[in-house]
């Protein structure tokens, strides 16, 4: 009451500029997308308000939900939890949720195809990698199972190349990157890599694909442009090298360097390390917010999402999530090339 009082008592101009900023907070606060943080170990996902970077409540999911991604029709993300052989279907842009769809075996790693058709999953505890046919978010049974092809071992990570043809995969525990035609569902080769392996980024030209080696301190890049894959360079990050995230300009991307407790960024150009920001408490996945300011960063060890701001390189926030955080998303995210 005191507070509309002395509104009253305000001239015209000053009512009115109040006015509007009360409406643009408003506005502000209702377009402001959360954070999604899932909890590896709590069978949950803790959604974030990201203008106050609180936990605004817990999602129960399936069991252990690792891996999360956005469907075709842009209006569901999807939670993968491989202990559950369930998806959460989750409304990106309040935290609600939506449904849950069972029955897909063992989802560790998802990813949709450019071209929508296709959903794929890696199996990391039952090795194989699921080839499903996308039929939509509302379909009774949105993914109709095409092939399942046996993967050892241990498929962590999936990569899809821009034209919808190649599904790549690494094998952690064989050491190994499998590269499967999407068209007719079967391997195309198989070669051996570092210790390891675990994310894989496709540059923009679907030319070079960067896997992170989380055995090692590396990132190893491949030319994929002849019939079989050509290692160019053993890229040197840190200790740990596991996960990747874009910087949103086609030429950069950052790797968590898990045991280092760092975070590299990756000229794909050069192929050099040009930045490192800090890393905590064993960093895992990343996104990056729509500006590029702020990177996410799952803390894993220490039950946090990091807020990193990119230009200082410093930590400016730590938000309390649940037990071994792993996947970060939001839909106010910066381009993911």
């Amino acid at each position: 009451m005191k507070t509309i009082a002395r509104i009253a008592r305000m001239g015209w101009r000053t009512r009115l500029a109040v006015a509007l900023l009360m409406v643009c907070g408003s506005v502000a606060a209702l377009a402001a997308r959360p954070i999604f943080v899932l909890n590896s170990l709590d069978a949950d996902v803790s959604i974030i308000d990201p203008l106050t970077h609180t936990v605004i409540r817990r999602l129960p999911t399936g069991k252990e939900p690792h891996h999360l991604y956005l469907a075709p029709d842009e209006k569901t993300l999807i939670v993968a939890n491989a202990g559950s052989n369930s998806l959460t279907f989750i409304d990106p842009t309040d935290g609600n949720l939506l449904r849950t769809v069972t029955g897909i075996v063992d989802p560790y790693h998802l990813r949709f195809s450019p071209d929508m058709q296709w959903f794929v999953t890696a199996a990391n505890r039952l090795h194989h990698v699921d080839i499903y046919r996308w039929q939509g978010a509302t379909a009774a049974e949105p993914f109709k199972l095409m092939k399942r092809i046996h993967a050892p071992k241990t498929p962590s990570h999936l990569s899809i190349d821009r034209k919808s043809s190649v599904a790549y995969v690494s094998l952690q525990d064989s050491d190994e990157l499998l590269a499967v035609d999407l068209a007719t569902q079967t391997p195309r080769w198989k070669i051996k890599v570092g210790k390891l392996p675990a994310d894989l980024y496709l540059t923009a030209d679907d030319r070079t694909l960067l896997i992170g080696l989380t055995g090692d301190r590396v990132v190893e890049a491949y030319d994929l442009s002849g019939p079989q894959p050509r290692l160019i360079k053993r890229i040197p990050t840190g200790e740990g090298a596991h996960a990747f995230r874009a910087r949103g300009d086609k030429r950069h991307v950052f790797v968590s360097n898990r045991v280092a407790n760092t975070i590299s960024e990756i000229d794909t150009q050069s192929l050099t390390v040009v930045g490192e920001l800090p890393g905590p408490g064993g960093p895992d996945d990343m996104d990056l917010s729509a500006d590029g300011r702020m990177l996410y960063l799952a803390s894993r060890w220490a039950r946090k999402l990091s807020v990193i701001d990119v230009a200082s390189k410093k930590v400016v926030r730590q938000v309390d999530v649940g037990r071994s955080p792993h996947g970060v998303w939001t839909l106010d995210h910066a381009p993911r090339l």
